[in-house]
């Protein structure tokens, strides 16, 4: 590893500190604050803040790696993404914005559904809040691995033989920075870490497929036609795509509307009427980072083909570009821009854990009367419990990326997504229908995963849990709440 590469990286973890320490003294001395941040960012930081923790490092390296070794095809998830994000900062993010503060103040997710149904107040924060927590430590768990995987790639052999692999020490090097700011600074710190970190790999994704087309040795012209030519239907929107794996492409942005480490975004927007503005940031941002990863893989491919590259693990690519084309301190800024989606991702997970752990938990059954400040320390307590859990999951190094982060989306998207689409829209749900739709979705989802039917989609060939799952869930919410209808408690 070239000293520049090693500088580069050390300036961007002290940043990261030290946006960590600035948010410390800003907003932590409360639970709206710590949580929320006192519901007052930015319209812009809030964009980029939910694009950048919404990414991960799927963006840098699964969606590429994906690419690289399937060709144009993949690029359905892409556009299913962007479309269900479109729809979810038009349907969720005003009426979330606005019914979150009207009814109670709401600073959690779970919270907020305790609050629009109180008849089923207890069952929906328990229900809801284990969810949370289970989906987010297995999300989280894909963060670290995409640490470990960058670390074990690029800085490989830094260490003494018979200690630990450069795998693991990428995972713990990528959950301690993480941990220093989010404990200490809270919602405000993730947001501003997450802005800093979403103009950095916006930055790095325009300017890798750029070099790797038109830098020496580029793929600009024959390359990528002949990656085509070996390849038949590699640069093919429908080469071997089949219904099922169509329906399962698109139907990624379904679960937009139930990730709860995204929506929390749209909560802390400081007025309603500025959802618009963050709104046009956010997707403009989300456009050319997609697009940028589309030129990774398809560009990374034609310039391995051309110069006798061979990848064990495509989800490298990235990685290997980084250190094959690039000065080593614009290669530490590249490998910056990768810890960037990571750890941008892991520091928004955690912090709703730990948000759901301290509110939904601590304060519901064991410390009613709880201070502030109290709330806040078991917080901080809270994000190093599920850190912990998700290093212990993340361990593998043979893990991969793309089918971690698609088992979590799928469960977050379909246990939350009819919810919360039919909670802020449809007068008539009841909390039992609520209850029903957020078992359901969540069942569904892990039975489909438990039964191995989950591989055959990852493989291309099977229909993605989250379809079932939704399905399932929006049934659950409407049959349930229409038989229950009549009885439905009045707040």
């Amino acid at each position: 590893m070239q000293t520049g590469t090693l500088i580069t990286l050390a300036l961007y973890f002290l940043l990261m500190i030290g946006i960590g320490l600035f948010a410390w003294k800003r907003s932590t001395d409360t639970s709206e604050g710590y949580m929320l941040a006192g519901r007052n960012l930015h319209p812009a930081v809030a964009a980029l803040s939910a694009g950048a923790s919404d990414m991960s490092g799927w963006l840098l390296l699964g969606l590429p790696g994906a690419l690289y070794a399937a060709g144009l095809v993949e690029a359905w998830i892409g556009i299913g993404l962007f479309v269900g994000a479109v729809a979810n900062w038009i349907i969720v993010a005003p009426r979330l914005r606005q019914q979150t503060e009207e009814m109670g103040n709401a600073l959690t997710i779970p919270e907020f559904l305790a609050n629009r149904f109180p008849d089923k107040a207890k069952t929906l924060r328990v229900v809801s809040g284990l969810v949370i927590v289970v989906f987010f430590t297995v999300y989280t768990a894909a963060g670290l691995v995409g640490g470990g995987k960058l670390f074990e790639t690029a800085f490989a052999d830094i260490l003494p033989a018979g200690g630990m692999s450069d795998y693991m020490m990428g995972i713990w090097i990528t959950a301690l920075v993480v941990l220093a700011y989010t404990m200490v600074g809270g919602f405000l710190a993730v947001s501003l870490t997450d802005f800093v970190q979403g103009c950095i790999m916006v930055v790095a994704l325009v300017l890798m497929p750029l070099v790797v087309m038109f830098g020496p040795g580029g793929t600009a012209g024959g390359s990528i036609e002949a990656v085509a030519a070996s390849q038949p239907g590699f640069l093919s929107l429908t080469q071997g795509l089949t219904f099922l794996g169509f329906v399962s492409a698109v139907t990624w942005g379904l679960g937009y509307f139930g990730q709860p480490h995204i929506i929390v975004r749209f909560m802390a927007i400081s007025t309603v009427e500025k959802v618009k503005v963050a709104r046009n940031i956010g997707l403009a941002w989300m456009g050319v980072a997609l697009i940028g990863a589309l030129g990774v893989g398809i560009a990374g491919r034609a310039y391995a083909q051309r110069n006798g590259i061979v990848l064990d693990d495509p989800e490298t690519i990235f990685i290997v570009l980084s250190d094959l084309l690039f000065h080593p301190l614009i290669t530490g800024f590249l490998f910056a821009a990768l810890l960037a989606a990571i750890m941008s991702t892991i520091s928004s997970q955690l912090l709703v854990s730990s948000s759901s752990l301290t509110e939904d938990f601590y304060r519901l059954f064991l410390r009613k009367h709880a201070s502030e400040r109290e709330a806040v320390n078991v917080g901080r307590i809270c994000v190093a419990l599920v850190a912990v859990a998700a290093i212990f999951i993340a361990r593998d190094p043979n893990s991969e990326v793309l089918g971690l982060v698609s088992n979590a989306w799928a469960g977050f998207g379909a246990a939350f997504g009819p919810l919360i689409i039919l909670a802020l829209t449809w007068d008539r749900m009841t909390g039992a229908g609520a209850v029903a739709g957020l078992l359901t979705g969540a069942a569904v989802v892990g039975i489909w995963i438990a039964l191995g039917w989950n591989s055959d989609f990852i493989n291309g060939q099977g229909l993605y849990e989250i379809v079932p799952g939704f399905i399932a869930s929006w049934l659950a919410i409407v049959l349930v709440s229409k038989a229950t209808e009549g009885h439905k408690a009045h707040a």
